[in-house]
C-alpha cells in the first residue's frame, strides 16, 4: 500500500470514524470509505505487529480505515430496524475501534474475521438501546428473539403453536418467550398525552389512570394521617391530666359508643357544662400538639 493511496481523504475519513455524517451526506462517507485501499495479508500483520508491540496508533488507524468499508457492508443488515443509517455506521465504527484493540496478529486470522463479531455486538446494543424508548428485549433469550423473530416468521403472519415450538426449538429459547416477543414487536409505541391540546379527553393518560391512589403526594399524605391516628393521637393524649384524658377517651375514642355529657358529670360530680369545658380545653391543647 503506497503512502499516496493511504493518504486519500484521509484527514476527512479520519473525522467521519466518530461522525460518519461530517463529510456531509452519508453517501460522501460511503464513497469515501470505498475508495480506500484494502490491505494485504502481510500489510496488516505488519500494521498489527507494530499495534501490539509498540502501540503504535498510526498502525491503528490504518488498520481501522482499511475496514470501514466492512463496518457500511454489516451496517445494511439492520437498516430495517428504522435508525439513521449514519448512526448504525458510527456504532459498528466503535465497534471495529474494539476489534482492533483486541486483535492478535498470532492466532493466524484475518482482522475481518475478527472484526465481525465486535461490530455486530456494537450495533446490536445501540438497536436495543434506542429501537424504543420503552426496553423490548433485556434478556439473552429476548436479545435472540429480537434479531431472528422477524425473519423467521411465515409471510410476516401470527404465529400459530406450531410454529412457535419450531421457532423455541432452533433458538433454544422457551415458547412463551417466543409468544412475548411477538407481541413486543408487533405493538408500537404510543404517548400518553396527546401532541394536540383539543384531543386530551382521547390521550391514554385520561384512560389509563389508576384508581387506587397511588399518586407519590396521595401516599405520604395518607401516610401522614394515619400517624396523626395512631402515635400523634396517643402522644397527645398522654400530655393531658388523668380528668381530662379520660373525658375524651370515653366522649371521642370509644368503639360501642362515646358516653354523654351527664354520664361523664355523674362520674366525677360535677355538672355537665363543667365536662363540657374541660372537653374543649383538652381538645383545644391536643390540636395544638398535633399541629406541631
Amino acid at each position: 500500500m503506497s503512502n499516496q493511496a493511504l493518504a486519500l481523504s484521509n484527514h476527512n475519513v479520519a473525522m467521519a470514524i466518530s461522525n460518519p455524517g461530517a463529510l456531509g451526506t452519508i453517501e460522501a462517507y460511503i464513497s469515501a470509505v470505498n475508495r480506500l485501499p484494502v490491505l494485504s495479508q502481510e500489510q496488516e500483520q505488519d500494521l498489527a505487529s507494530r499495534l501490539q508491540k509498540e502501540g503504535d496508533l498510526n498502525a491503528a488507524r490504518d488498520l481501522v480505515m482499511s475496514h470501514l468499508r466492512l463496518v457500511v457492508s454489516i451496517s445494511r443488515q439492520y437498516l430495517g430496524y428504522g435508525l439513521p443509517h449514519a448512526d448504525l455506521i458510527q456504532e459498528g465504527n466503535i465497534g471495529l475501534m474494539k476489534a482492533v484493540k483486541r486483535f492478535d496478529v498470532s492466532r493466524g486470522v484475518r482482522l475481518v474475521s475478527f472484526a465481525v463479531h465486535w461490530i455486530k455486538a456494537e450495533i446490536n446494543e445501540y438497536i436495543i438501546r434506542n429501537w424504543r424508548m420503552v426496553k423490548v428485549a433485556t434478556t439473552k433469550a429476548q436479545r435472540k428473539l429480537f434479531f431472528n423473530l422477524r425473519s423467521m416468521r411465515p409471510d410476516g403472519k401470527t404465529l400459530d403453536p406450531e410454529h412457535i415450538e419450531g421457532i423455541a426449538a432452533k433458538l433454544n429459547v422457551r415458547p412463551e418467550d417466543v409468544s412475548e416477543m411477538e407481541v413486543r414487536l408487533s405493538g408500537r409505541d404510543m404517548s400518553l398525552e396527546s401532541p394536540h391540546d383539543d384531543d386530551d379527553e382521547f390521550a391514554p393518560i385520561t384512560y389509563l389512570s389508576d384508581e387506587g391512589d397511588h399518586e407519590p403526594s396521595t401516599v405520604i399524605e395518607k401516610r401522614a394521617y394515619d400517624t396523626l391516628q395512631s402515635t400523634g393521637v396517643a402522644n397527645a393524649l398522654a400530655q393531658l391530666d388523668a380528668r381530662s384524658r379520660r373525658i375524651i377517651e370515653a366522649r371521642w375514642l370509644q368503639d360501642d359508643g362515646s358516653a354523654t355529657l351527664h354520664e361523664l358529670a355523674a362520674e366525677f360530680g360535677v355538672s355537665a357544662e363543667r365536662i363540657r369545658q374541660i372537653e374543649a380545653a383538652a381538645m383545644k391543647k391536643m390540636r395544638g400538639m398535633l399541629a406541631n
